[in-house]
């Protein structure tokens, strides 16, 4: 018993500034904590010496009952001091476990602290701070709701003798998007048909989200019809069904086409049009064979120069120009080859035969001694 005694005075003997203890947290007050380290007296811990933040009480990181590393900071028997730090324990450690992290370069949790001037602040047994511009890939104009809350960071500066830490949540969110993106360019495939959210409108096409990556719809892939800007098809935000035509790995480029999930103008007008039917249209082009006119947006069908007239003609320019509102009959369709023909001279002939009839029924029921040619003579003439 007298040993053992002994021993443990030998071991107290021992102490000094600059020691590693173990102990057991004996009472909490605002400011400072009484500590149990097997020393003849308690050693104190003061507020100063309890966190690397700036803390009000020490009861918001230390209870009675708990179990604490410590360094002795401060050491005097004949006045029963005996001054210990946590922080300083944790200050070391963290250092070498920073460290660690940046060699490996890993991404960990951290829940903050406090939400103080340009940015977040963290407690990893050394102050670290996230910056206002490494917390969101977006602008963020209040971080209040941030205290409290758990992110994944990785450190993105690290200076001991500056007693320095940066961390970043925008690094960890823009690693995450570019394996998303990496498994997206290995998924996709031409020709695949998949659901995507517009994101962004230019002057030559629109940006749609395809699950992580952006891909372009080209203006000219918008729609059938002739587009003046993206703003007349989509809007920001709309959800739509887009056709993968290209995917170049190497630059991240994806080539997407709302055009090609829609029913083209063709198959449309096997259901709109049939042979016999008087359309009206609009003159695109003239050739020396003859005029294509549109029907539809994206339906032209053409007007041989042998039927745009009653008369012979040597070009269609001497009857029509671009531009002009015309109508005429389809006389002929195959929709697998994309060909319509039509006809101005044959819808011409009908209007001459009705009023023909018409003036006929006028001449019949009138009795008066006038030939029928002379009612009709200036009129079918007109129509030549």
């Amino acid at each position: 018993m007298v040993e053992e005694i002994q021993n443990e005075l030998t071991e107290v003997s021992t102490l000094q500034v600059g020691d590693i203890v173990k102990g057991k947290v004996s009472k909490v007050e605002d400011k400072q904590a009484l500590v149990d380290v097997g020393y003849k007296f308690d050693g104190v811990i003061p507020i100063s010496e309890v966190s690397s933040l700036h803390i009000e009480r020490v009861g918001d990181v230390l209870q009675e009952g708990d179990e604490v590393e410590l360094k002795v900071i401060r050491l005097n028997d004949e006045k029963d001091e005996l001054v210990l730090s946590k922080r300083a324990v944790d200050n070391e450690k963290a250092w070498k476990t920073l460290a660690e992290k940046v060699q490996n370069n890993e991404s960990f949790d951290v829940v903050i602290a406090d939400v103080v001037k340009g940015g977040l602040v963290v407690d990893l047994g050394v102050r670290a701070f996230i910056p206002a511009s490494h917390v969101e890939q977006f602008f963020v104009e209040d971080f209040s709701d941030y205290k409290g809350r758990t992110l994944k960071v990785k450190i993105i500066e690290l200076d001991q003798e500056k007693n320095k830490v940066i961390l970043s949540h925008r690094a960890v969110l823009e690693e995450e998007a570019e394996q998303q993106k990496e498994k997206i360019f290995e998924k996709l495939s031409p020709g695949e048909v998949l659901e995507g959210t517009v994101q962004r409108l230019t002057d030559f096409g629109a940006f749609v989200d395809v699950g992580g990556v952006d891909g372009l719809v080209h203006i000219s892939e918008l729609s059938w019809k002739r587009v003046a800007t993206p703003s007349e098809v989509v809007k920001e935000g709309d959800v739509v069904k887009v056709k993968v035509l290209k995917v170049d790995k190497e630059n991240e480029r994806i080539s997407l086409s709302i055009k090609a999930t829609l029913p083209g103008p063709w198959e449309e007008a096997g259901t709109k049009f049939k042979i016999g039917d008087v359309v009206k249209g609009t003159v695109k082009r003239l050739v020396s064979f003859g005029a294509f006119v549109e029907i539809a947006p994206g339906v032209e069908g053409l007007v041989h120069i042998s039927q745009i007239a009653n008369r012979h003609i040597g070009t269609p320019g001497e009857v029509l120009k671009e531009g002009q509102e015309v109508e005429a009959k389809i006389i002929d369709m195959n929709l697998a080859e994309k060909r319509i023909s039509l006809s101005i001279k044959e819808v011409e002939q009908e209007k001459a035969a009705k009023v023909v009839e018409k003036h006929k029924e006028e001449y019949t029921s009138s009795g008066m001694g006038v030939t029928l040619g002379d009612v009709l003579g200036d009129k079918l003439r007109n129509l030549k």
